[in-house]
């Protein structure tokens, strides 16, 4: 082929043979020493050395002779000019990633895109037609070896069909590759190929046909197979942005033949459909192929039958008509319908296909609105549904109501639940994707159907896989993880088929070698991926949490670090971008996955009423898509996903349907056992540009797809072996050269030929291995020789030429004496002649001498004849032995025969015995492989057996304990009876009591008639009072139903928030809850025994207290009329802030007004003129003036407000005085009723207790001998307590874990907010100190008016009390006594339970603490084991390699993180300007931000305090009618009160008035506006029209703009998200404290009831005594949950420290975060700084709250009264001054606002000034027209004006504000989620720039890994130059001595010259040894 011209075929297969073997080549190769350096442009380039100093290497480049210094480990080795263009690259002398690219290249360059790497066939496609695929090449290649053809992907089909043949063993090509890299193309080649060699029609004109698509017989099987590609094609590939014709989905082809090898019939089944394709595609792409097909080619009725429509009117089509370059859509859709029509598809059926494509779009034009006050989604336009019902068979209102409102199982209920917009649209699109993958299969189903013929007997199969390859993407999503985790296990077939091979031959050939299963490196990745238990895998948890409730994206991610986060191939996200991502470490590389919406991809979810009805359709087609509806996950299974329901419910369904993931696992089981059980071929495709030019390679491309491919993962175990092997013969003759002397002469077999020349050589015993036929080398070693060889020849050559010059020289020298001796002997003659010439006798002589000759012709003759007779004899004898010879030749020839078969049949016969050999080995390997399966079986199966017997050690344990705690029990029975005995004495000594207390009782009764008398006087002035009160409540009434009216609204808009506060509450609350409980009882437990010391000492000091507790009764009178003025005071501060915030609104809704107005001039005139300017001047200065107008409108109106308010205050004041006498008398009379009601009751009590104490003392017999059996009772009870309990503590466990959790992730948020929450502290500081002051000075005015008057009233009144307290005193030391012997009684008998009860509880945390302790080291040092183990098995390899060359490493790692620093210098400076730029913008928000939150908390807070103020009011009210009844002159208070009710009465007509009038005002003005904007919107359209041209520039200039308001605006929005959060926090632990104080208050309550319930002597006492066991075991359980949670929390802090410790110090080490450790460091200590500010307020609030207690005991039975009132004044005041300090921050932040919205204005008009100032005017008219309207528009402002102030109505306008705030809020909403978008993408912003750090990160790994590899070849470069060195020195030390004698001879003659050419030889000698490495020395 060589010799002949190429024809136009083979240019594209044959490589160009005079180019490889060109010596020219060879020599340049040789003499430049080339090698290849990295290069930015084309991956590496070829660059020659010329110095090395050190690490560094002075390198020449070939292509411009530029000098580069670049370091050696960056160098890689050149192959020799034999190996370029090679067909296998297993056969590269140097496998590195240069040459295989190099090799790639120059192939595809030459046109040849077929290589071999190994097994695998690696193709590049070539985007151009190529003539290689005729029927002459599928001639050249049928029934041909791989290695004597070219590579194509013929020969593997071929080599595939003819394996399957011979060895009857199935057999499957694996395509796989990049969209684009040509997968598809190269299957039909196969399936085109194996259709012409394998029909049953054999004839040319068939098989011509075939290949070029011509019609054959109908229903043909290979026209059949043929014609399955365009139906798949229409269906399942679409056009994408790399690829016009993607296939979007898996297929495996199986192709069945019988045993003569003809096709039988086809099998197709497919993966991974991207369904999501038909929703939604990018902008240059295309849905698939068949929608397109169907709206281009339909025509006709089938058109309207199908209801079709143009391609823009379908939602779906999103990029609309986008055509193929080369293909009409029309003409595609009749090929495809003519494929179908061969297919046996029917008419009716292709009908039915088009209609569910119909249908598919259709659904995409549903349109769904939302309701204006309900989230309910509508669907107002259903022609689009009507057509999809149709097209479907199904009832319209039925789909309607099954999509608005369907039907959902709750419990055992049937429920209808509204839909929402966005879950309607959900629905609507996965209903599209389920329809038409469901289409999809069912064609599928049908293809196979056709093409699965059963008339002839399948006997093997031949199976073709298309599968996309290895993906790594920004954003790695689930179908990522499928596509990879598919690799993953194709990859590891590889590894494993291609080491079984290899293996084999070295059995073959007898190597010693010890079996290695590269397949298991990609073990533990497949494992994790994949396991189902023990830990599971991500598919097993993914499975897991799609069934538990309230599962998550984010729940999901984090179980799966919680267990497998540990593993080698799993890796956490090195900084937390996101919660739901995390990293996998693969063979191509790492992978980082984002896990957001899995577990609705795995659940892939339907709405079941939907998929009801269409099982339910008219259309049988449509019914037999829907036949498993049953098993579609429904609209239930979410529901229970959302809900707070058990996961119980879920597991009825699990067995009904299975997962995505389970589906897919299975599916891929059943592919990778078939292809277990056949023989692979592999076929790696690449893309070698994304342009789709053809002849352009991109090097860095190309790399990254070999790397996924797994070809350089091929080539780096084929570098484990030997892949370089030559036959003996072979390597005799070309490297026999090198060991001449070695081989003796002679024959000598070839073997032992090349074992004597590779010891002559000095080869590492580890670089070769000595066959039976061949010898193998490692990768470099023939590289090595050849440079020997090289060197060698040119040595012999340069002797050579020396010779033949010294000869030549000889031989003429030798010439040139002949001819000097010849001219003497010519001169002698010549003289001699001229002598004798002239004598007569020479004459004579000369004359006479030829006649002397004649005599002696007769003898001559005879001689000659002799002569003749001898040759005849010789002839005659040659002859005879020439016979002889070719008769023993000829027997030679039969004899060599006749071993030549004899040799065939052994060796047949050998091959025979070597493939039953093979057999045996394979079962053996699987018999053993058998064996250690059930070996690890065994041992997990003794490894439980140990656990259960720990485990029963343990329960026996448990059983010994409880049988002690048992016999404790019994012994604590025993004292209980004993102490029985001890009570029944002191019963006795009780009844003793009882005598004394009835002489008491007699002294009580004479009292008591005493206080009848007194009580029959009041009770009548009662009764007129109660008139009194009557009419006053009618009044209250009237008032009552206005305030609830008003509340009502407030409840309604409360609502709404409280609801979004509910989710976030719950979590909160739950751990809040614990606790609050753990504190309430630790309380509870401390008053109890604060009690009982207290009261001890109240019994000696009572008299000393009475004169303390007058003192402090005086002073709580003083506090309550000093709190009741500052209510007042803070009431007008109140009044004033509203007005202030009013004022502050007003601005701000101006401003918002005069934003909107120049945003839309912005709009309107960024092309404006010059004039216009002007134009804007003019209206500023108009707007101006109006602006003042406003203000002064604003004034006065303040003015009026602030004279109304001063008249309130008046009236208020007034009141309040009337308010305190009132008071007063009512406070006396209710004291003297509240002291005569103790009296009457005591004194009842006390009868009753006396009769029913003579009963009790009867009946304490049989009570005492039921307590024995309720001790018994009660001690089964505790027993199940203890049960309960532990049960209790597990949940308790199970929710503190969860808290934990809840907690990190607060911790996390607390770190963002404690800069916020600093900044706030400071503000509210300020704030609180500017308030104190002036409380301070308003109290000091108002307590000097108020202590004259009030001491009178106190003397008087304490007369009075002072007479109560000595009655309640005495009444105290009675029942205090009783309290005590009783209480002292019950704390003996509860402390010994207690103690019993927390020894046991203590015994079994000591086991449980053993118990996990040991596990945890157990399970930590498996981890450690497993951890060590995998990492000596990773360093073995390099630990050898590394050890020699330590030092050199050091320095390059040193130079090479030098300039790494560099590098990351650069980058820490370009993260600084993005820091700058973030502080920027985070001010720039913070700043905004304000605004927002102080317009919510003023909304927030205002409604509060109105609330609280009704509330007060109603209070004031209560207590005026009260007062006014108990007063003598109640009728002239009365009528002084209606007078004063009357006036304000009034004066809020006036105020109504005047809000209605301004309301009419406001409602002008907006109409107004709503004209002027009419007329602004006439005169845009005109400009518009005018200048369209030029608006097009200005329209680009303002989307910058408002892109960069809305960017802004959205990081506003995040800072105050951050903000509220914080408030809330806050707001949360004021309501803590508020519920504390409650609890305090309830306590307190509860207290009293006991201590009256104790005066019941001993028949309540059981009872008390449970509740008092209940408390103590609860008080147990909680302190030892509480223990728990604290070890448990300081473990979390502990493990959070470390993890922070290891994050800093790798950071540290690569020294790229500096700046983001100091930004933490910042926030850790601004968080330290939050916390210690909390704990300092927690234990100044318990403090706080331990004084209240005190107080609050003190003063129980004598102060309840003042309590009360104190309790409510002070709840009162903190109300008001909250409410005062956050008007004034909202005041203050309006104020901010305003000036911050003043600053934009000014921006804005100063941009808007730019803008006009670029452009010129060109319309005068116009601008005139403008002005004249502006004229009018302001006469008619200033007419609406004065109407204004003609008309101001108040009532109206308090109504309208609150509509506006609502108005406001909803936008502030609707800003908000526009602000959220912004901060997502600036958290994308800095997530790309992580990326990239990560990458940075990444690249460093790579490079010391391709150090490593260097530096492995270093050593093997090193160690043969060592070899080289040697040979060097023997071989000039064997030219010194033995040289030949002719060589010596012709050196002493040549002289200099031969000299010159033995130091040339030295040089050149010396040249090649520095290029090994080492020099050799002389």
């Amino acid at each position: 082929m060589s010799k002949k011209a190429p024809t136009e075929d083979e240019k594209f297969l044959f490589v160009d043979k005079d180019f490889l073997n060109s010596p020219m080549a060879q020599a340049d190769w040789s003499a430049k020493k080339l090698v290849w350096i990295p290069s930015e442009r084309h991956g590496f380039e070829a660059a020659s050395v010329k110095e090395e100093h050190g690490d560094e290497v002075l390198v020449e480049l070939a292509d411009n002779c530029k000098k580069v210094t670049v370091n050696k480990d960056d160098i890689q080795k050149m192959n020799p000019p034999k190996f370029s263009k090679v067909e296998d690259m297993a056969e590269l002398t140097c496998l590195n990633e240069a040459s295989v690219l190099h090799n790639i290249r120059e192939r595809y360059y030459s046109g040849l895109i077929y290589t071999y790497s190994g097994l695998f066939c690696v193709v590049v496609n070539p985007y151009k037609m190529l003539p290689i695929y005729s029927e002459k090449i599928i001639e050249m290649y049928k029934g041909k070896k791989r290695h004597e053809v070219p590579p194509h992907i013929y020969s593997i089909a071929d080599n595939a069909y003819r394996n399957m043949m011979q060895d009857r063993e199935d057999q499957s090509i694996l395509c796989t590759g990049e969209s684009g890299a040509g997968k598809t193309e190269n299957t039909k080649k196969v399936i085109q190929y194996l259709a012409v060699v394998a029909s049953s029609h054999k004839g040319k004109k068939d098989s011509s046909a075939q290949q070029s698509g011509t019609q054959f017989a109908y229903g043909e099987l290979e026209k059949q197979l043929l014609q399955a590609n365009p139906i798949m094609e229409a269906f399942g590939n679409a056009k994408t942005i790399k690829n016009d014709n993607s296939s979007r989905f898996g297929k495996f082809i199986r192709i069945n033949f019988d045993v003569t090898g003809y096709i039988v019939g086809a099998n197709i089944e497919t993966y991974l459909l991207e369904k999501s394709r038909c929703i939604r595609q990018a902008k240059t792409e295309r849905a698939f192929h068949i929608f397109y097909y169907m709206i281009a080619g339909a025509q006709g009725k089938l058109r309207e039958e199908l209801l079709l429509e143009p391609f823009g009117n379908y939602r779906f089509l999103s990029a609309g008509h986008v055509q193929i370059t080369g293909q009409q859509d029309d003409e595609m859709y009749e090929e495809t319908m003519e494929a179908m029509k061969i297919m046996g598809f029917t008419d009716e059926e292709r009908i039915d296909i088009l209609k569910v494509c119909s249908t598919v779009m259709q659904l995409g034009n549903i349109e769904f609105k939302k309701e204006r006050n309900q989230e309910q989604a509508t669907m107002p336009d259903n022609t689009a549904a009507q057509k999809v019902c149709h097209l479907q068979g199904i009832n319209v209102t039925d789909f309607t109501r099954a999509i608005l409102t369907p039907r959902i199982k709750v419990g055992r209920e049937v429920v209808q639940k509204a839909q929402t917009k966005e879950q309607a649209d959900f629905a609507t699109e996965a209903l599209a994707k389920a329809v038409f993958e469901r289409l999809f299969r069912w064609i599928l189903c049908r293809v196979n159907k056709a093409l699965d013929k059963t008339k002839r007997q399948g006997a093997s199969f031949l199976g073709i896989l298309d599968i996309a390859g290895f993906e790594i993407f920004e954003d790695n999503s689930f179908e990522q993880l499928c596509i990879n985790y598919t690799n993953e296990k194709l990859q590891q077939l590889f590894n494993h088929t291609m080491f079984v091979l290899e293996q084999e031959e070295y059995q073959r050939e007898g190597i010693e070698w010890s079996f290695i299963d590269f397949g298991l490196d990609l073990q533990p990745c497949i494992e994790l991926i994949e396991r189902p238990n023990n830990p599971p895998g991500i598919l097993a948890l993914l499975d897991e949490e799609c069934w538990f409730p309230k599962a998550t994206d984010v729940s999901f991610v984090e179980k799966l670090m919680n267990t497998q986060g540990n593993h080698v191939k799993f890796a956490k996200p090195k900084q937390l971008k996101d919660k739901t991502e995390f990293s996998l470490f693969h063979y191509a590389g790492r992978v980082d996955y984002n896990a957001t919406s899995w577990l609705t991809k795995n659940m892939d979810p339907l709405n079941d009423n939907v998929t009801s009805l269409l099982n339910n359709s008219s259309s049988q087609f449509v019914q037999d898509l829907w036949k498993d509806a049953d098993r579609v996950v429904g609209l239930d299974t979410i529901a229970k996903m959302t809900d707070s329901s058990m996961p119980s419910g879920s597991k009825t369904k699990k067995g009904m349907f299975r997962t995505v993931g389970q589906l897919y696992k299975e599916s891929l089981a059943k592919l990778m056992t078939t292809l277990h059980n056949t023989q692979p071929n592999f076929v790696r495709c690449i893309i070698p540009n994304h342009e789709k030019r053809a002849g352009k390679l991109d090097a860095f491309l190309v790399l990254e797809q070999l790397r996924c491919n797994g070809v350089l993962e091929g080539i780096r175990i084929c570098r484990q072996g030997f892949p370089n092997r030559i036959v003996f013969q072979e390597f005799r003759q070309r490297y026999e050269i090198l060991a001449a002397s070695a081989i003796p002469k002679g024959f000598m077999d070839g073997k032992q030929a090349c074992c004597l020349m590779i010891k002559h050589l000095d080869l590492d015993p580890n670089l070769y291995r000595i066959g039976l036929s061949k010898i193998f080398f490692r990768t470099g070693v023939l590289a090595q020789l050849e440079e020997e060889r090289d060197l060698k020849i040119t040595v012999v050559i340069i002797a050579f030429q020396a010779q033949t010059r010294g000869f030549l020289a000889r031989k003429a020298f030798a010439k040139r004496q002949q001819q000097l001796t010849a001219m003497k002997v010519i001169q002698r003659n010549c003289a001699a002649y001229l002598k004798l010439r002239n004598w007569q006798w020479w004459r004579l002589f000369t004359k006479v001498k030829p006649l002397l000759q004649v005599t002696r012709q007769e003898e001559e003759m005879g001689l000659k004849d002799e002569e003749l007779q001898r040759a005849k004899e010789i002839a005659l004898k040659t002859e005879s032995e020439l016979k002889e010879i070719t008769l023993k030749h000829t027997s030679v020839l039969e004899e060599r025969n006749a071993l030549q078969e004899q040799l065939q049949a052994e060796t047949e016969l050998y091959a025979e015995a070597e493939e039953m050999r093979i057999r045996l080995a394979s079962k053996k390997q699987e018999l053993e492989e058998i064996l250690h399966e059930m070996e690890a079986r065994l041992d997990e199966e003794e490894e439980r057996a140990q656990a259960l017997l720990v485990d029963k050690k343990k329960m026996q344990q448990q059983m010994q304990e409880l049988e002690e705690h048992l016999e404790e029990e019994e012994d604590a029975r025993q004292k209980l009876q004993l102490e029985k005995v001890t009570s029944e004495g002191k019963v006795k000594k009780l009844e003793d009591d009882i005598l004394v207390m009835e002489d008491h009782n007699n002294k009580l009764l004479k009292e008591r008639k005493l206080m009848e008398e007194r009580i029959a006087d009041f009770s009548s002035n009662l009764a007129e009072e109660e008139e009194k009160s009557k009419n006053l409540t009618k009044l209250k009434n009237k008032h009552e139903s206005m305030i609830s009216e008003l509340e009502v609204r407030l409840k309604k808009e409360e609502k709404g928030r409280q609801e979004l506060d509910k989710a976030k509450r719950k979590l909160e609350a739950e751990s809040n809850d614990m606790q609050e409980q753990i504190a309430d009882l630790q309380a509870q437990i401390a008053d109890l025994k604060a009690q009982l010391a207290k009261k001890e000492e109240e019994l000696q000091n009572a008299l000393a207290r009475l004169e303390d507790e007058t003192a402090q009764k005086n002073n709580a009178l003083k506090k309550i009329r000093e709190l009741e003025g500052h209510i007042s005071d803070l009431q007008e501060d109140l009044d004033s802030e509203r007005a202030a915030r009013n004022k502050a609104e007003k601005i701000k809704r101006d401003l918002g007004e005069e934003l909107e107005a120049l945003k839309s001039e912005l709009e309107d005139t960024l092309d404006t003129t010059a004039t216009q300017q002007e134009l804007r001047a003019k209206r500023e200065q108009e707007v101006n003036l109006l602006k003042k107008a406003i203000d002064e409108e604003n004034r006065s109106h303040e003015a009026q407000t602030q004279e109304m308010r001063q008249k309130h205050t008046q009236i208020v004041e007034e009141l309040t005085d009337q308010l305190e006498q009132s008071k007063r008398v009512k406070s006396n009379l209710e004291k003297a009723k509240q002291a005569l009601e103790k009296e009457t009751s005591d004194l009842t009590i006390e009868v009753r207790s006396l009769c029913q104490a003579k009963q009790d003392g009867e009946n304490k017999r049989k009570k005492l001998e039921g307590q024995v059996t309720e001790l018994q009772s009660r001690f089964t009870d505790s027993e199940k307590q203890k049960a309960e309990l532990g049960e209790r503590c597990s949940k308790i466990t199970v929710e503190l874990e969860s808290v934990t959790n809840i907690l990190n992730e607060a911790e996390g948020k607390n770190i963002k907010l404690s800069k916020d929450v600093s900044s706030l502290t400071s503000q509210l500081q300020d704030s609180q100190e500017l308030l104190a002051e002036e409380t301070r000075q308003k109290l000091q005015f108002s307590t000097k008016l108020r202590q004259a008057e009030d001491d009178k009233n106190n003397l008087q009144e304490q007369l009075e009390e002072e007479m109560e307290a000595k009655r309640n005193v005495e009444r105290h030391v009675s029942t205090l006594n009783i309290q005590l012997s009783d209480s002292k009684k019950k704390l003996d008998e509860m402390t010994g339970n207690i103690e019993l009860l927390e020894e046991g509880k203590k015994r079994l945390q000591r086991d449980l603490e053993a118990a996990n302790t040991q596990f945890e080291e157990k399970a930590s040092a498996y981890d450690k084991m497993e951890k060590t183990k995998n990492r000596l098995q990773q360093e073995l390899e390099d630990t050898l390699m590394d050890l020699d060359n330590q030092r050199q490493n050091v320095s390059n790692l040193e130079k090479k993180q030098k300039k790494f620093d560099q590098m990351l210098a650069e980058e820490k400076s370009i993260s600084s300007k993005y820091a700058e730029e973030r502080d920027r913008a985070e001010a720039e928000a913070r700043e905004k931000e304000t605004k927002a939150l102080s317009l919510a908390r003023a909304l927030d807070e205002a409604q509060g305090s109105r609330e609280e103020l009704d509330r007060a009011n109603k209070a004031l009210r209560m207590e005026m009618e009260d007062l006014i009844s108990s007063k003598d002159d109640v009728g002239k208070n009365v009528h002084e009160l209606e007078k004063s009710k009357r006036g304000l009465e009034a004066q809020v007509d006036e105020m109504k008035t005047q809000l209605e009038e301004l309301e009419d005002e406001l409602q002008a003005a907006e109409d107004a506006k709503l004209r002027l904007e009419v007329n602004m919107q006439a005169l845009k359209a005109q400009f518009d029209r005018d200048l369209q041209g030029r608006d097009e520039m200005g329209e680009e200039k303002k989307r910058q703009l408002v892109k960069q308001v809305r960017e802004l605006e959205t990081e506003l929005e995040d800072e105050r998200k951050q903000r509220t959060l914080a408030t809330a926090a806050k707001k949360k632990l004021e309501t803590d404290m508020k519920d504390l104080e409650g609890q305090i208050e309830t306590t307190s309550k509860g207290r009293d009831e006991a201590i009256k319930q104790l005066r019941k002597l001993q028949a309540q006492m059981k009872d008390y005594q449970r509740e008092l066991e209940d408390a103590h075991a609860a008080r147990e359980e909680v302190l030892t949950t509480a223990k728990e949670s604290e070890k448990k929390a300081k473990g979390l802090e502990a493990e959070l420290m470390q993890l922070q410790e290891d994050l800093a110090a790798a950071e540290r080490a690569r020294k790229q975060a500096e700046a983001e450790r100091d930004e933490l460091s910042d926030e850790l200590s601004s968080n330290s700084s939050g916390k210690s500010a909390l704990a300092d307020e927690k234990r100044r609030l318990e403090a706080k709250i331990s004084q209240l207690e005190e107080e609050l005991e003190e003063e129980q039975s004598n102060m309840e009264i003042l309590n009360d009132r104190l309790r409510k004044s002070t709840s009162q005041t903190d109300q008001l001054t909250m409410e005062l300090q956050t008007e004034r921050s909202t005041s203050q932040k309006n104020d901010s606002a305003r000036q911050q919205m003043e600053r934009q204005n000014k921006e804005l008009k100063a941009k808007l000034q730019e803008m006009e100032n670029q452009v010129k005017s060109k319309f005068k008219s116009s601008i005139t027209s403008l002005e004249a309207k502006v004229a009018q528009l302001e006469e008619q402002l200033e007419q609406e004006s004065r109407e204004k102030q003609a008309s101001a109505k108040s009532v109206r306008q308090k109504d309208k504000k609150l509509k506006e705030l609502i108005l406001q809020v909803e936008d502030e909403r609707k800003q908000a989620e526009q602000y959220k978008d912004q901060a997502e993408k600036s958290n994308t912003r800095m997530k790309q720039l992580k990326r990239q750090l990560e990458e940075s990160e990444e690249e460093s790994q790579r490079a010391t890994a391709a150090r490593r590899k260097l530096q492995r070849e270093l050593d093997e470069a090193t160690e043969t130059s060592d070899a080289m060195s040697r040979e060097v020195n023997t071989l000039k030390s064997k030219l010194r001595r033995g040289t030949e004698p002719s060589f010596g001879s012709t050196a002493r003659r040549m002289g200099g010259g031969r000299r010159v050419l033995d130091e040339a030889s030295e040089e050149e000698a010396d040249s090649q040894s520095d290029f090994n490495g080492t020099k050799s020395v002389e």
